[in-house]
C-alpha cells in the first residue's frame, strides 16, 4: 500500500484479485495474460479490436502494465502485485483502465450496464455468472435493472482499496474478506 493513505487492502483481496490476473496459475501474471483481459471483454461484447473502445482499452491496460510490472521484466509476481496494489495505484492507473472495460461493455453508449451487459463482463473477466449476478443486484441499489459507470468503479475502487465491497460477490467473497 502506497504511504499517505491509512485504507489497505487485505492479503486475502489480493490474493483473489491476483489469481483472477493469473490466468494459466502458475504463479506469476505476464503481460500476454494482463492484455488478454480486453480481448474477452471485447470478444464477449462483440466488438472487434479494431473499434475505437476496444483501442483505448488496450491503451489503458498497458499504462497499467507498466505501472504493475516495476521491475521492468515482463512478469508480476504476486509479492510484486501486493507491493503495488492499494488506492494510489488504483487512481492513477486502474480506474481509467476498468473505465476503458466498462465503455467496451457499454454497448450503446449510455453510461451504464445493463444485466446482460454486466454479467459478459464480469464472466470475460473470469467471474462466475451467478457471482456476477449478485454484484449486479448489490450494486443496482435503485433497482433500475442497471448499473452506472460511476457505481461500478467506485465498487470496484472499495473492494481493491478494503476487501469490502458490493463488488466483493464477483470475487467469491459475498461479505468482504
Amino acid at each position: 500500500m502506497s504511504q499517505g493513505t491509512t485504507v489497505t487492502i487485505t492479503d486475502a483481496a489480493k490474493r483473489r484479485i491476483f489469481a483472477m490476473l493469473d490466468v494459466d496459475g502458475d504463479g506469476v501474471i505476464t503481460r500476454a495474460e494482463y492484455l488478454a483481459r480486453v480481448d474477452r471483454a471485447a470478444a464477449a461484447m462483440g466488438r472487434g479490436a479494431d473499434h475505437p473502445v476496444v483501442g483505448a482499452a488496450r491503451a489503458a491496460h498497458e499504462e497499467v502494465w507498466a505501472d504493475m510490472d516495476a521491475d521492468h521484466d515482463g512478469r508480476v509476481t504476486f509479492e510484486e502485485y501486493r507491493t503495488w496494489a492499494g488506492h494510489d495505484a488504483f487512481e492513477r492507473s486502474c480506474r481509467p483502465a476498468l473505465g476503458s472495460l466498462f465503455d467496451v461493455a457499454d454497448l450503446d453508449g449510455d453510461g451504464r450496464l445493463s444485466r446482460e451487459e454486466f454479467t459478459r463482463l464480469r464472466v470475460a473477466s473470469r467471474n462466475t455468472a451467478q457471482d456476477a449476478d449478485r454484484a449486479f443486484d448489490d450494486l443496482d441499489t435503485g433497482h433500475a435493472g442497471f448499473v452506472g459507470r460511476d457505481a461500478y468503479l467506485a465498487g470496484i475502487h472499495d473492494y481493491v482499496t478494503t476487501g469490502a465491497s458490493p463488488m466483493a460477490a464477483v470475487y467469491g467473497s459475498p461479505n468482504g474478506i
